[in-house]
């Protein structure tokens, strides 16, 4: 009879550290992706590096769950593969994939996040869709942020130095990402969120390659610079097998209020990198729209919290 009690309290910091460093894997290495990807398509086509990104990542991840734990371990049934093939579209494909198309056009890395960074309020407007009823102070935040979106797109749009449909698909894929990660509760998955993430990575990633060579993409990797490579190298191993199976896992593991606070953190590594690395400019508009945006995230999440 005691000894629940007992290990009840031993079990629970190693969680709390499991969370702990996933939610800053999370926060860092995901705020980098962002220089990263506009680092790789200085020199490489975006649909194809993006591909290779995804599926190089899923069949390293695929290799150590097969080691740790055997193939059975990435065994699925039909329904779920429709499942990881669904997220693979929404997420890899239409979230990362336009993402990186976008950068490749001209859109700069830290207004990239900063677009990217409304996801929870696309995540609020799907679930009143569903016939949801979100708190007032959610919904007053959606509209906030939302508000601070447009500005964002407006004056971009008519003063900045790069083409207005990058930012326009970088806002699609915003879209995208929101509804892959709403959804992802209501569709039939593998019990082992790593394995789900191993099909997501390698269908998204054979979809890209796909689109790029359809797209006339040629891939020439002697011609290739050094500093793109490390790019593309970064993002695989960080970036996908690393951030994107901890994002997957602590959507198994934690609340996703917490796991959402990843939203108005990258932006901020993402623009400042931007500025020091790639001296990407930093606008008022931008800064303005930007913090707009940030402060209605944050009142969606804090709304949005369960209470004890």
């Amino acid at each position: 009879m005691d000894v629940t009690p007992a290990t009840a309290p031993e079990q629970a910091p190693p969680r709390l550290l499991f969370v702990g460093a996933a939610l800053g894997t999370v926060y860092l290495v995901w705020g980098s992706t962002y220089l990263g990807i506009g680092v790789m398509v200085e020199d490489m086509p975006p649909l194809s590096a993006a591909g290779g990104r995804f599926l190089v990542a899923g069949v390293l991840l695929g290799a150590v769950l097969a080691l740790r734990g055997g193939w059975r371990r990435l065994r699925i049934g039909r329904a779920e593969l429709w499942s990881c093939a669904l997220l693979a579209a929404l997420l890899p494909v239409l979230g990362q994939g336009m993402v990186t198309v976008a950068e490749s056009g001209g859109a700069p890395s830290g207004l990239t996040a900063l677009l990217v960074a409304a996801v929870p309020l696309w995540v609020l407007l799907y679930r009143a869709l569903a016939k949801e009823r979100p708190a007032r102070s959610a919904v007053a935040g959606a509209v906030v942020g939302f508000a601070g979106l447009a500005a964002l797109l407006a004056s971009n749009g008519l003063t900045g130095d790069f083409p207005f449909w990058t930012v326009a698909l970088v806002s699609f894929s915003s879209v995208s990402w929101a509804f892959g990660s709403w959804i992802q509760s209501r569709l039939r998955l593998p019990r082992d969120p790593f394995a789900t993430a191993v099909y997501e990575m390698a269908i998204g990633g054979a979809v890209l390659l796909a689109a790029g060579l359809c797209a006339g993409e040629r891939i020439e990797p002697a011609a290739y610079s050094a500093a793109s490579w490390a790019a593309w190298a970064y993002l695989v191993v960080f970036g996908s097998v690393v951030a994107f199976s901890a994002y997957v896992w602590l959507l198994h593991s934690a609340p996703v209020s917490l796991v959402a606070t990843y939203a108005y953190v990258n932006p901020v590594v993402a623009v400042l990198l931007g500025w020091l690395v790639l001296r990407e400019a930093v606008t008022a508009p931008i800064v303005a729209g930007g913090a707009v945006v940030l402060l209605a995230v944050a009142i969606v999440l804090r709304a949005e919290r369960p209470r004890r």
